[in-house]
């Protein structure tokens, strides 16, 4: 089975079941939400890594963080349309080139967005062309070590005068953390990940 097979089977199999307390800021959220995708691209290479970027430190909101590419949905779009869209804005990927897979949990923020995360795999080594008004630099992690919860470090931090949980996950010197973070928890209860790397076929 390919890459794109076999992780297709595990996020059928996984979004099959009923997991309670997945990760989000729900709780803080405002009662009006506005709608967002990101692209959550593995790379079909036999050590498969996931497509992240970051943003440039003169952006108004998230400025220097790590995040998957992605932004609002337009009006008329659907989540995976976004995604895409947003990824060939911002990194140069061409739709064509990627092979979807599904949406998975949706993740609300404290700043009011519900963001859909779309999985899908692109071919290795594909040419980006960031842009630079919204990427300062892009690097592939290994899918593995993010899937992983032995390396979700719980933080703990200050967010509107309360105190707050949030993931961290470090990756060389890469600080992956907050919404990016919890959706790759999320998505690691949702697959079956370690069959991809054992040899086993889901």
């Amino acid at each position: 089975m390919t890459l794109f097979d076999r992780l297709t089977a595990l996020f059928d199999e996984g979004h099959g079941l009923t997991l309670p307390g997945l990760a989000s800021d729900a709780d803080l959220a405002p009662a009006e939400l506005r709608p967002a995708a990101v692209l959550i691209a593995v790379t079909e290479r036999a050590e498969p890594g996931v497509l992240l970027i970051h943003r440039p430190r003169t952006m108004r909101a998230h400025a220097g963080q790590v995040a998957f590419p992605g932004g609002k949905i337009d009006a008329g779009e659907s989540a995976t349309q976004a995604a895409l869209r947003e990824a060939e804005e911002e990194l140069g990927i061409t739709p064509a080139a990627v092979r979807l897979i599904g949406a998975s949990d949706r993740f609300v923020t404290a700043t009011g967005y519900d963001v859909t995360p779309v999985l899908a795999t692109v071919p290795a080594d594909l040419p980006l062309r960031p842009n630079p008004a919204e990427v300062s630099a892009w690097f592939e992690a290994p899918l593995r070590f993010l899937l992983d919860p032995a390396n979700h470090v719980q933080r703990t931090g200050e967010w509107l005068g309360q105190r707050r949980q949030y993931l961290e996950i470090t990756w060389q010197d890469h600080r992956i953390w907050g919404i990016t973070a919890a959706i790759l928890s999320n998505l690691s209860r949702r697959l079956r990940w370690q069959t991809l790397f054992d040899g086993e076929v889901p």
